[in-house]
């Protein structure tokens, strides 16, 4: 949690340090805090590969030197491979990652590398903040992911970007002058030798690194944009901006390909048909769109389990709402969409999740998000079942009509055209 932010505050003090001007500190600005926007892309792809909880697996692999092949690789392999499963499915799935992890490993960053800078050319970011996020695993000595540049053939925001979040994971760990250290013993190899010996100014000021251990980190990040260039958006952009996000959540899941889209195509059609306000109509799409942004917490090893959930697993799911509204409502002006978005598990009857809110609490809005929400779900194949024929679906909602699920949003939906 605070990555990207603590990231962003290190590479805009860089870049005082390297005086770059102000219209790149502003593209390096936007790069820093979106440089894993991409990472969902390769989640369900981890996980097939490893067979355990990736979210944990991804946490580790920033602090390991994934080009040796030394003791802490392998521990980190032991650990994150096939959990809980035979000693013989164990070694057959490490000895495969064994054979094929360069290919295993490229194919990672592509997957990643590719979806992080198409969604940030789609929110209207600059090409050289795009090719930083492209390029952010290239290694100065040519033997890094995805393109295999060296030296100052990759970018140099893609440069930044990579020295920036090591010195934050092993500052995090054991503190500045360790995390220095690390920068200094990759010099030439993983990072590039100027970036590094600007670095040393960094370690040494306290005032950094007492901003990156409080708690208003976010704020202080948030000052340091370049303000003479800073960012401005229109309803367009940021339709453009949900649904990006929209993007980097589904994908996370095989099953999941068009989920948000699909709940907001049908909410929307549904308060349009009851009639509500344009205002409420515009702020249902775009709830609707983000209303899984939680479920990034979720290891894939939950969200694609074929059989039963354990109840710590259920516990995970449940709480996917909360961080919807965690997450939304620190947008200034969302508190209401970060809400409608968070209640999509609510029920009439208090027995949804993850607030056990009831129908007096739940504005129209809500109800319409919550039976498309359900709808899309049913109407998809997921790792337990197929998916199923839209009049089963209909019958399998109206069991839940009006005690859990609103009537009125109900006969919207089923007067809804079916394509």
């Amino acid at each position: 949690m605070g990555h990207a932010v603590k990231c962003c505050i290190i590479g805009m003090r860089l870049a005082r340090t390297l005086q770059l001007p102000t219209q790149e500190q502003s593209d390096l600005y936007y790069a820093l805090l979106l440089k894993d926007v991409g990472c969902s892309s390769n989640a369900a792809r981890m996980y097939e590969i490893l067979g355990g909880d990736e979210l944990k697996a991804k946490r580790e692999v920033k602090a390991i030197d994934w080009r040796s092949i030394g003791f802490e690789a392998l521990q980190y392999v032991l650990r994150n491979t096939m959990p809980g499963r035979s000693t013989l499915e164990r070694v057959l799935a490490i000895a495969h990652m064994a054979v094929h992890r360069d290919q295993q490993g490229r194919e990672l960053v592509e997957l990643r590398c590719n979806r992080g800078a198409s969604i940030a050319r789609k929110i209207g970011l600059s090409d050289a903040c795009a090719e930083g996020i492209f390029h952010l695993d290239e290694h100065w000595d040519g033997r890094g992911h995805p393109t295999g540049k060296a030296g100052e053939q990759i970018p140099r925001f893609a440069r930044i970007l990579n020295l920036c979040q090591t010195f934050e994971v092993y500052s995090a760990l054991n503190g500045p002058a360790e995390a220095l250290s690390i920068l200094e013993q990759r010099s030439g190899k993983w990072f590039d030798p100027e970036l590094v010996r600007a670095s040393r100014e960094l370690a040494a000021d306290e005032s950094l690194w007492q901003t990156l251990q409080g708690e208003f980190a976010r704020e202080a990040a948030m000052e340091m944009e370049p303000f003479s260039v800073i960012a401005y958006t229109d309803d367009q952009q940021l339709d453009n901006i949900c649904e990006a996000f929209a993007d980097v959540i589904d994908v996370k899941s095989p099953f999941t390909n068009e989920h948000s889209r699909s709940v907001a195509r049908v909410a929307q059609a549904i308060v349009t048909h009851l009639g509500l306000p344009t205002e409420t109509i515009t702020q249902v799409r775009r709830a609707a769109l983000l209303h899984d942004i939680g479920k990034l917490s979720v290891p894939n090893s939950i969200l694609d389990k074929p059989g039963k959930l354990t109840a710590q697993e259920w516990e995970a799911v449940r709480l996917h709402p909360y961080y919807t509204q965690r997450i939304l409502e620190k947008v200034s002006g969302w508190q209401e969409l970060a809400f409608l978005a968070s209640t999509h598990h609510e029920k009439l009857d208090g027995t949804g999740y993850y607030r056990n809110l009831n129908g007096g609490q739940l504005p129209l809005a809500s109800r319409a998000i919550a039976i498309a929400d359900i709808f899309d779900a049913l109407s998809a194949r997921r790792p337990y079942r197929e998916s199923l024929p839209r009049e089963r679906v209909l019958q399998m909602i109206g069991k839940d009509v009006p005690s859990c699920l609103d009537g009125t949003c109900f006969e919207a939906l089923r007067a809804l055209p079916q394509n």
